[in-house]
């Protein structure tokens, strides 16, 4: 028997709206815009500028620093403007705008066939992050550096995160159906950059159609299991994964290669075996468009530069005015002002959502129910951190009550009676903490 994790929720999936819904390939969009800083770590400098003409692979923008991933050009055409524009994490990014040519011309040289299994792990890194691969699950941490765990750290697992327990979202489940044969090469992939001889592939049990298609395309695979977990979110946190999967609980203040472990989640394997073996780049993702304000809710193949707008042109717009637009799922997602935001590589959902999916309700001050400490899978007291969030005291939220151990899930928020926006406050102390280390690296280098 699998045992779960404390905590969590078991909200409603909304995932029959594009479950059972095959992935299309995206209009070719009219221009893209793309931003410089698609990931964690240190942003990229552009290498084009106004006036130059593209092809589809080619770099337009990269970076020295070794944290970092370099962005490509989606689409032929014209570099129409480098400037500030929309970003759905930063506000606004520095961002490179082609105007489409309507040729969809590869660059030189792109794509090909390679046999990978020739390669060593340092080339197999290199063309990682030569390719722009980064965590595609959301989090956007870029997949080379995941990969070159620190000497001294053994890794002896894999796992693949296959959870995908935001509601609404289908992208990896579609994904697993259809693409079963580049996830298996994929995971082959990442096995021997890491040398490891196990590795797991973790689903969510709402999911038997994925479940059936990974067992069949990893029978003949020695070494990879297939494991149909309990549904139940946030399964596809990676700490959750880890003691769900394999048993292991990553501590306080550290991280899964701290017990052996090195987690991908399914685009990113898919896009690590185009690159590897074929030579593509990161340019485009699957992403699932839906919601109740959405037409026809759709997981869609989509250039990374396309527009929310865009995007959800190709599912027959709005039958309704949204009342809220999020990039990613309801739990974990960014609530959007503005259809001009471009599709990154962590752009997994789009929701138009009307009135009667929004929590309802007005926030008043925290009545000590305990039930965000029930559900917080982290063992944290969410109500504690919102009350440090919201009056400033962002570093006694960090010493005192393990603020960064916080996976931002949403749990605490969703059974909250009082409608407090516990993650909003908690994302507000991050940042502060952030801030403030940042300033005191930037004394001591002066």
């Amino acid at each position: 028997m699998i045992k779960s994790f404390r905590g969590g929720i078991h909200p409603n999936g909304n995932k029959s709206l594009t479950a059972g819904k095959p992935i299309e390939t995206g209009l070719l969009p009219s221009k893209v815009v793309i931003p410089v800083s698609q990931h964690i770590g240190a942003p990229c400098t552009p290498v084009v500028q106004k006036g130059d003409y593209v092809k589809k692979g080619q770099v337009i923008a990269s970076s020295t620093a070794f944290v970092s991933s370099p962005a490509h050009a989606s689409i032929s055409g014209m570099v129409k403007d480098v400037a500030l524009y929309p970003h759905p994490v930063f506000g606004k990014c520095l961002s490179i705008f082609i105007e489409n040519d309507g040729k969809d011309e590869w660059t030189s040289g792109i794509p090909f066939v390679r046999d990978w299994e020739k390669l060593n792990d340092s080339e197999i890194k290199d063309i990682i992050k030569e390719a722009g691969i980064v965590g595609m699950g959301g989090a956007t941490f870029p997949t080379h550096v995941k990969l070159s765990p620190p000497k001294g750290k053994k890794i002896d697992l894999f796992i693949l995160n296959a959870a995908e327990c935001e509601p609404f979202l289908t992208a990896d489940d579609r994904m697993m159906i259809e693409y079963s044969d580049r996830i298996v090469i994929g995971v082959k992939i990442v096995m021997k950059v890491l040398g490891v001889q196990k590795a797991y592939v973790g689903i969510e049990d709402n999911k038997p159609g994925a479940v059936i298609a990974m067992k069949k395309a990893f029978e003949a695979e020695v070494g990879v299991e297939v494991k149909a977990i309990p549904t139940k979110y946030p399964q596809g946190a990676e700490k959750m994964l880890i003691k769900v999967i394999a048993g292991r609980e990553v501590p306080s203040g550290s991280l899964p290669m701290d017990v052996g472990v090195v987690v991908q989640n399914v685009g990113t394997v898919v896009a690590i075996c185009d690159a590897v073996v074929n030579g593509i780049p990161l340019i485009q993702r699957v992403t699932t468009i839906s919601g109740s304000a959405i037409k026809e809710p759709k997981n869609l193949l989509l250039r990374i530069g396309t527009t929310f707008e865009d995007a959800i042109a190709n599912c027959g717009g709005f039958v309704e005015q949204p009342a809220k637009i999020i990039m990613g799922g309801p739990m974990m997602g960014f609530a959007q002002a503005n259809l001009g935001v471009s599709i990154i590589k962590g752009v997994s959902g789009i929701l138009g959502l009307s009135k009667k999916d929004i929590n309802k309700g007005t926030e008043s001050p925290c009545i000590r129910c305990g039930k965000c400490l029930t559900v917080c899978p982290c063992g944290l007291n969410p109500s504690m951190l919102s009350i440090l969030g919201e009056r400033d005291m962002y570093e006694e939220a960090k010493l005192e009550q393990n603020l960064f151990d916080c996976a931002e899930c949403g749990s605490c928020v969703y059974v909250c009676p009082a409608k407090r926006n516990i993650v909003q406050y908690i994302r507000y102390s991050k940042m502060k903490n952030n801030a403030d280390a940042a300033k005191k690296r930037e004394a001591l280098a002066k």
